[in-house]
């Protein structure tokens, strides 16, 4: 018996734990939280590495701003962050380059469609004034709200409001365009129209004319059928090649004319406000 203990007692003290049990008992644990940890990893994946290229690719089509320093909403507005056609550069961009322009003399007889020839076709298709608050909710036919896009720029309206009749703001547009694309034919140039002055009410023209003796009583823009365009400023939004605002005026008056031979537009140049007053014309077909 006493034999039998002491081989027992001595089996006990030389029994040690086997590497082999250990790692069968543990490896499977450590795994699972391998795993667990590989599936948390969140990981770049081929659509978010497509998002990144398309992103930096549309940072550098984006037209090209000046940092922000405004005091005032007007600045605002102009570094407004959610639409980037309405992002420009503060001053038009030196030192020029000359681009062709095909001048055809003195612009002030040659656009000199009078008053009463923009009324005549803007009563064709265009409103009738909004001469108080119910007249607002009964208008004559359809408008349109118009904002600056890639076509041209709205500037600040003071004494008018962004809307026009269909088929003025398809004018309008068009206009935009093949100022644009005459340029870039050209030899190229980021550059935009400046629209001024769109519809009216007979409060704002009496308001007006406080200020601009070009202002009248029977405006044609209370029909909404009529757009003021700058051509002493044009809006800028990449700072080469840097063009002249004469050169780019000359540019803007070609359009224009083969627009009034196309029996598209009336235009009248106006001095006292540097602008082209632009009456959009019905087809004929209509």
């Amino acid at each position: 018996m006493a034999d039998r203990e002491s081989c027992r007692h001595n089996g006990k003290r030389h029994r040690h734990v086997s590497a082999v049990k250990v790692m069968r008992l543990v490896l499977p644990t450590m795994l699972f939280f391998a795993m667990c940890v590989v599936m948390c990893v969140p990981t770049p994946s081929e659509n978010a590495a497509g998002d990144v290229a398309d992103g930096e690719a549309a940072e550098k089509k984006a037209p090209v701003a000046e940092i922000f320093s405004g005091t005032d909403v007007y600045d605002l507005e102009r570094m407004d962050t959610v639409s980037y056609f309405l992002r420009h550069l503060d001053k038009m961009p030196e030192p020029t380059q000359r681009i062709k322009v095909n001048y055809f003399g003195n612009l002030r007889p040659f656009f000199n469609d009078s008053n009463y020839v923009h009324w005549a076709e803007a009563e064709r298709f265009g409103i009738r004034p909004l001469t108080d608050t119910r007249s607002h909710w009964q208008i004559s036919c359809p408008i349109v709200r118009v904002t600056t896009c890639a076509d041209f720029f709205l500037d600040t309206l003071i004494y008018s409001r962004p809307y026009l009749v269909p088929q003025a703001a398809s004018t309008l547009r068009e206009i935009g365009q093949r100022f644009r694309d005459t340029i870039a034919a050209r030899g190229g140039g980021d550059y935009r129209i400046k629209v001024t002055s769109l519809l009216r009410t007979p409060r704002t023209v009496k308001r007006l004319r406080r200020r601009n003796r070009n202002a009248i009583d029977s405006s044609v823009h209370q029909l909404g059928t009529t757009f003021d365009i700058s051509y002493a400023s044009f809006v800028a939004s990449s700072p080469s090649p840097a063009r002249s605002v004469d050169d780019l005026k000359g540019i803007l008056s070609e359009v224009l004319k083969a627009m009034r031979e196309e029996n598209k537009i009336w235009v009248k140049y106006e001095v006292g406000q540097p602008c082209f007053h632009i009456t959009a014309r019905k087809p004929d077909t209509e």
